[in-house]
Order: C-alpha cells, then structure tokens, then sequence
C-alpha cells in the first residue's frame, strides 16, 4: 500500500487518488484516473485549482433519494468540469431504515452487503458513469467520503482485480471514531468487515447481472490501467 496517495485539496479532508494499487496479476492502478474525496463544494478556490491542475474533469456525486445534499459551492468550480449527480440508495425505504438509520449503524461497512443486495441497479449506474466519463481523471464523493463512496470505490477495485487487503487498507485510511467505537460494540472491525464482504463478492458478476455492458466493465479496466 503506497500512503502518499492522500492529496491535500484545500476545503476537503477525505481526498486519495486510487492509483497505484496492487492487484491479483501482480500489476498497480494507474494514478490519476479515479480519485475518491468528501464533498468538494467545500473546496476553497485555492482548492478548486488543485483539483483541476490533477486532471480531474468529471466529478459523480454519490446522492441519497430522500436526504437533502445540495450545498453551495464555497468557491466557484471550473467551468468545465462535468458534474453527476446519481442516488445510490434509498432512504424512502422503511425496512431499510428501520434495519441500519434507526439502528445506528449506517456509518459502518455492515450494510453494505444489505445495500447491494438492493440496490444493484443503483450501483450499476454508478460504475457505468466512471465508465463512460469524459477524458481526464474522475472524482467520487458523497459527503464524508466513507460510505456511499467506500461502496462504489470497493465494486470498482474489486473489478479491476486489486488485492483484498488493499481494498480494506485503503477503507481505513478514512478514519472515523465513531465508526470504530460501534463496530467495537459489534466485536468486529472496519478492516475484518470489509475482508468478509469481499469474500462474498464476485464484483464482475454482481455488475453483470444489474445490467452493466461489457464495454463499460473494458473501459473500466482502460481507465484503471
């Protein structure tokens, strides 16, 4: 695991390029192409140009139906970044609810099973955008940058064939106390968790069967490598 991948975007405290990940044929993901962060519309001009001097062009912001996101932007973007805006879960779904928000444990890895048991289609979507984004490097993001982009960040390394313990390594470098102090009370942790959904997890086939075409699993590989 290379620890320099963190970038230092004035406004955001949550920012890492994807690159340069081991995986099972023993090459490493390209830096540059897909970066992961919390809300950049916290971004100070300073931090604006950052991102855009690292090649970022297209930024996918990862929503929530049912929970109001739209924050203004502390300093204007640049005027030619793409920017989408896909809901990747549903909190209009009680059992959902009920299960994780009412519980507590939606900040925790322990749904994320749940969450792509229900909502393959939703992801899909999400994994076909960085498939099909613009030349240029592409940002993920919800706001804090853990869960709703951990998900999306661990289909797309999953895919690309990156090692399991760089996956949960990566996880973890998004540090969150409260997350570790439920987790504790579950007797697990955020790095145990996330080896036990990849074990579970045939990313490739999941993509498949919501719909994912071959041209967008290929161009994901292109993207990564």
């Amino acid at each position: 695991m290379i620890l320099n991948r963190v970038l230092i975007w004035d406004g955001c405290h949550n920012v890492r390029d994807l690159g340069g990940l081991n995986t099972r044929t023993g090459s490493k993901t390209r830096w540059g192409a897909v970066v992961r962060s919390d809300n950049p519309s916290k971004l100070t001009a300073a931090g604006w140009s950052s991102l855009y001097a690292y090649g970022i062009r297209t930024i996918i912001s990862l929503r929530t139906d049912g929970q109001p996101e739209d924050t203004p932007d502390t300093a204007p973007r640049p005027a030619d970044i793409t920017t989408l805006q896909l809901a990747v879960e549903d909190i209009n779904d009680a059992e959902f609810v009920q299960q994780w928000v009412s519980s507590g444990l939606w900040c925790t890895p322990l749904y994320y099973r749940d969450a792509l048991r229900r909502w393959p289609e939703r992801h899909v979507t999400a994994i076909a955008a960085v498939a099909r984004a613009r030349p240029g490097g592409v940002l993920i993001h919800c706001r804090r940058g853990n869960d709703r982009t951990g998900i999306v960040t661990i289909l797309l390394l999953a895919l690309v064939g990156v090692l399991p313990e760089e996956i949960a390594a990566d996880y973890e470098l998004s540090p969150d106390p409260e997350r570790a102090e439920l987790l504790a009370r579950q007797h697990t942790s955020a790095h145990d968790v996330i080896l036990s959904t990849l074990a579970q997890l045939d990313a490739e086939a999941y993509l498949r069967a919501g719909g994912l075409s071959q041209a967008d699993l290929n161009a994901i590989r292109v993207r990564f490598f």
